[in-house]
């Protein structure tokens, strides 16, 4: 169900497609929509291990480690900011006028959305805007430095630039399957023991 774009010692980066969940939901066996983690566990006959998520209507990289050592150290590289992941959008809006900008909320996250608040955490986002397609949508490359729960699909909300498909956070637009958000870089390169756990400076899709 999901092709393998890297795969070490320690590690399994997945590319995850649309309309797949990370993990199992709080439904648990009751909630029959395809999970990337079980389906990845059952094919390698082996417990594995979640580094980060990605909403079940978001394509792209997805890591999971393979053992509990490698785990533990890939959670500290995610808390610490020591990861760095890239996401590309493709949304509606008027174009901007700026090609970078670096957007802050704070954000807290309801039973659907995310939502902003004074007493929100920090959400930090570095933002690229890469042009316009032929049908008139808009593309922006996007690195969360936090990690909050919707912060990109907030973030583009928040500033008229509803993605594709999004229409929990405002998009008239339906898509032929989930959000027009995909995961496309995992940079390593500031991980302090990525070497040692055999990891290349950047994986891709």
């Amino acid at each position: 169900m999901a092709k393998i774009i890297f795969q070490n010692d320690f590690f399994i980066i997945i590319d995850k497609p649309v309309g797949v969940l990370s993990v199992p939901s709080r439904l648990g066996e009751k909630d029959e929509r395809p999970c990337a983690g079980l389906l990845l566990q059952s094919d390698l006959n082996k417990q594995i291990y979640p580094c980060h998520r990605l909403d079940f209507e978001v394509s792209g990289l997805l890591m999971f480690a393979l053992e509990k050592d490698a785990h533990r150290v890939a959670s500290r590289w995610f808390e610490q900011g020591e990861i760095q992941k890239k996401y590309e959008a493709w949304t509606t809006g008027f174009a901007p006028s700026f090609t970078s900008d670096i957007w802050n909320s704070k954000l807290l996250r309801g039973k659907k959305r995310a939502y902003e608040a004074p007493h929100g955490k920090e959400s930090i986002t570095n933002v690229k805007f890469l042009g316009t397609t032929e049908k008139g949508h808009l593309r922006f490359e996007l690195e969360p430095v936090t990690g909050r729960s919707h912060q990109l699909r907030y973030e583009l909300f928040k500033h008229e630039f509803p993605i594709l498909g999004d229409t929990l956070y405002g998009s008239p637009y339906q898509v032929k399957e989930g959000i027009a958000l995909r995961s496309f870089e995992i940079d390593f390169s500031k991980c302090p023991e990525r070497e040692l756990l055999k990891l290349p400076l950047k994986v891709s899709v």
